[in-house]
């Protein structure tokens, strides 16, 4: 099992540790810049085994060399992204099993947000660090994929049990939460899901993790099938990738 712990990095990423309870193997997933995972590091007196990173893009990637250079850790990443993420020790292919001491990883494929983006899958935690690919509520940009990769990427989370806790790159929960309101404004889960995360903004206390379950019911991007979002969009008898395109669409103008 996992101990896992979010890290809040620069304005809103979140980098995360995982430590394997039972060998003590510590990584950080996509750390962002390096002083606020050293500083949770020495307050929790761990050491530093691995950096996991989802994708190449520099609020990802850009602690990975300082990290690197202090606790001799083992950077791993996409094979197909060598060239693109720095101090790449391991490649990893998608399929691949990732072992953190008695942890193992799956490596899920999600080419949309960039070509090279790729998830962490721990079955026995149920727990799932997505980058940049599924963020509560939304999902990433298309900087370099298409409409029909990205909606590939998201519709093959449905092989991965609803229970999964959803650990994603940015806090942009509130920002996705009222957008979603504008694709699907009648839907019951939304609307409570919506108070939830106004509490926890009051709060000071982070909306993540969600779970895939509460994303099936919520997410518009993962929603481009429900009748009631096709009726929104005048989109009644479109493709679901065709629906999930304007939906993607409408959030970057909004």
């Amino acid at each position: 099992m996992l101990d896992i712990h979010l890290v809040p990095l620069l304005a809103d990423n979140y980098a995360y540790l995982i430590r394997d309870t039972e060998s003590g193997k510590t990584a950080v997933v996509d750390p962002s810049v390096a002083d606020g995972v050293v500083a949770e590091l020495e307050n929790r007196k761990w050491g530093l085994d691995y950096i996991l990173n989802t994708h190449h893009h520099y609020d990802h990637v850009g602690g990975n060399l300082e990290l690197k250079q202090r606790y001799d850790c083992k950077i791993v990443g996409f094979a197909g992204d060598r060239k693109r993420i720095p101090g790449l020790d391991i490649a990893v292919e998608i399929g691949q099993e990732l072992e953190i001491g008695n942890s193992k990883a799956k490596i899920l494929g999600a080419a949309g947000h960039t070509h090279g983006h790729i998830l962490y899958w721990f079955p026995s935690s149920q727990a799932l660090f997505s980058g940049d690919t599924l963020f509560s509520l939304g999902c990433g940009r298309l900087f370099e994929g298409t409409p029909e990769e990205m909606w590939k990427s998201l519709s093959a989370l449905h092989a991965l049990p609803g229970s999964t806790q959803v650990y994603c790159g940015h806090e942009y929960t509130a920002d996705n939460a009222a957008f979603a309101l504008t694709i699907d404004p009648n839907n019951h889960a939304l609307l409570e899901r919506c108070k939830e995360i106004d509490r926890l903004v009051r709060a000071g206390l982070p909306t993540i993790p969600s779970t895939l379950s509460s994303e099936w019911e919520c997410n518009p991007f993962l929603r481009a099938s429900d009748p009631a979002i096709r009726a929104q969009l005048n989109l009644a008898s479109a493709r679901d990738v065709t629906v999930f395109a304007e939906i993607r669409k409408r959030k970057d103008l909004f």
